[in-house]
């Protein structure tokens, strides 16, 4: 069997949250910017980078381990 990494998979619900709260506050500055197309796309590339980074480590932590035998 394997173990679970439970703070890896917490980690990565905390960043993934976090992605996503940053992508909704930043869609209040767009009234403010002179670009909004320009700051959309780096807001959503940052966004898209940092979820894929919290869903890969959520993956990682749910295969887990080998727990040690013996």
């Amino acid at each position: 069997m394997r173990k679970r990494n439970f703070r890896l998979i917490i980690v990565g619900v905390v960043l993934l949250g976090a992605a996503g709260l940053f992508f909704l506050a930043m869609m209040g500055m767009i009234p403010r910017s002179n670009d909004p197309a320009a700051l959309m796309s780096t807001v959503g590339q940052v966004s898209g980078v940092v979820g894929g980074i919290s869903i890969a480590m959520i993956i990682v932590g749910l295969i887990g381990k080998k727990a040690p035998t013996g």
